[in-house]
């Protein structure tokens, strides 16, 4: 007779693995190969001649780089030990980092953009032979085209700030056509509208002006319409917001913006919740930007390689960044992709070449695996483990969720431990290192930090029912040691590789070593090695 299974601990008994591993560079033996070249044929040196000599003065080195030299195995071993050092998606529960960089994306993804056709290719190459690649950027765009309401997309930028910027500089474009180029001179955003709106619009030259909520906890229209004047260029807005509450009233936001001659400009970086269920043309936007490093799983990868999109109304069409993917069909019906300057009045290139093609593909095979009612099952699914998960956080004693009190969330929640801070002393910082004893990931980007002792939380659609019941047992824990024993908390973490660190180590350039040379000059001196196994020209 077989034993019954013991129950699985609500909390599970994490210690990550700590493999005291030195840098690459202490690894070293001189050498030591992985990989033995072979030599050059005597026929292809001859009629080959010397290259490097070819080379300009200015580009040849005095000395060989000091690069490690290590076998095969000891550097497989190497990357391995740092991989199980870390906490990563695929390994964690990362709730707290959502869909900024953690969303799901399906492996096969990442197997079609490691395929030889994609890896190979050049951003120069002729587009007779990108065929491929320039099909689906054109038909990627007129997805996202449906999937906004809007007329035309560009791929161009490469990450969400970026496609922000080409918002603002598409918005500036249109006026000076029109020739209010110089009475348009401010912008109009919410305090929870992602920062980059506010950033760019300043760094365009724009005066800023910022609204903040109402009694209820909503973008205030009545201060939107104080603050509209025929000097508004435009007004800029994430929804929903950074809080995860939707603006009700966004179609008279829009409508407010028109009345004064201001162009209405939608970030959808949170539109993981509303995909199939509303549209920025809708509610009469003129430009809107997707992430495709968010909402279309492919991932933000830590924060890079993004992805953005910019979709516009006819009206801005003319002045997208380009070059632009444009499909011609010959008189003998055969079809043909290819890179289309843009004229006069586009804002011209925002990018090198021409967006980032493997986040490009991961968007495009995601969308293709999902179609239209996969999308709205995905919306649906993270906007149920949203507002799920706000239920049982709002069980933990201290834990709360400002504004739009009693209301439900979008796709995501921006907390506050204020009043556990208040108790105990403890900050939502010091919990969050915590919940890496634990296994979890805890998002610590809150900006700006108008809510105090913020914690912000995303489950998308990815999570299950029992990943996130564990994540709220370990806040719920965690929130409990802060009461019966801060100590724990204050000193975290205890079961990760590093110990607890000091904003004093943080807060001082002096004690900084980004680099290997750096820590060499910095703390050996100008010439010497850190290690016998380490060539002296590398603190050069």
């Amino acid at each position: 007779m077989s034993l019954p299974l013991a129950p699985k601990p609500a909390i599970r008994r994490f210690h990550q693995a700590s493999w005291d591993e030195p840098v690459i560079f202490e690894l070293s033996t001189p050498g030591e190969r992985g990989v033995f070249v072979t030599p050059i044929e005597p026929g292809v040196r001859d009629a080959v001649g010397d290259v490097v000599a070819a080379l300009p003065a200015g580009l040849r080195r005095a000395t060989p780089p000091a690069l490690p030299e290590l076998g095969q195995m000891r550097v497989l071993k190497h990357y391995l030990r740092l991989s199980q050092e870390n906490l990563g998606a695929d390994l964690n529960v990362d709730i707290g980092q959502g869909t900024c960089t953690m969303k799901y994306s399906p492996k096969i993804n990442d197997q079609l953009i490691g395929t030889p056709q994609l890896t190979a290719m050049h951003p120069l190459q002729d587009p007779a032979d990108a065929q491929g690649v320039l099909e689906i950027v054109w038909s990627l765009e007129r997805m996202l085209a449906e999937i906004s309401g809007m007329d035309q997309v560009s791929l161009h930028t490469q990450g969400g700030s970026a496609a922000i910027w080409a918002n603002i500089a598409m918005i500036r474009a249109y006026h000076e056509a029109n020739g209010e180029g110089e009475q348009r001179r401010e912008v109009i955003t919410t305090i929870f509208s992602h920062p980059s709106n506010a950033a760019a619009a300043k760094a365009a030259g724009y005066e800023v002006i910022t609204i903040f909520p109402d009694a209820e906890g909503y973008p205030d229209l009545a201060a939107l319409k104080a603050a509209l004047s025929p000097r508004t260029a435009a007004i800029m807005v994430t929804n929903p917001e950074d809080t995860g509450i939707y603006n009700p009233a966004i179609k008279q936001w829009v409508d407010a913006a028109h009345e004064v001659g201001a162009l209405a400009a939608y970030d959808q970086a949170n539109a993981n919740g509303i995909l199939g269920i509303t549209r920025a043309r809708d509610a009469g936007f003129d430009v809107c930007h997707f992430n495709l490093h968010k909402t279309f799983s492919t991932p933000h990868a830590c924060g890079g390689p993004g992805a953005g999109a910019n979709a516009v109304s006819a009206a801005l069409a003319p002045f997208l960044p380009g070059p632009r993917v444009v499909r011609e069909v010959a008189a003998d019906g055969a079809v043909r992709f290819d890179l289309r300057d843009t004229d006069a009045r586009s804002i011209g290139s925002v990018a090198p070449f021409h967006g980032v093609i493997p986040n490009i593909v991961r968007a495009y095979s995601w969308i293709m695996a999902l179609g239209a009612e996969g999308l709205l099952a995905a919306a649906e699914i993270a906007v149920l483990n949203n507002n799920y998960l706000l239920a049982k956080v709002l069980e933990i004693p201290g834990a709360s969720a400002p504004y739009a009190a009693g209301r439900r969330r979008i796709e995501q929640v921006r907390y506050s431990w204020q009043e556990l801070f208040e108790d105990t002393g403890i900050s939502s910082e010091e919990i969050g290192i915590r919940m890496t004893d634990f296994g979890m990931h805890y998002w610590t980007s809150h900006h700006p930090y108008v809510v105090p002792q913020p914690f912000t939380l995303e489950p998308t659609e990815s999570y299950s029912k029992a990943e996130i019941d564990e994540y709220v047992a370990v806040l719920a824990e965690v929130a409990r040691e802060a009461r019966e024993t801060p100590e724990v908390v204050r000193t975290a973490p205890h079961n990760q590789t590093v110990h607890h660190t000091h904003h004093d180590d943080l807060d001082d350039p002096e004690r900084w070593a980004i680099t290997w040379r750096a820590y060499q000059r910095k703390y050996f001196g100008a010439g010497t090695p850190a290690s016998a196994a380490e060539p002296a020209e590398t603190a050069a």
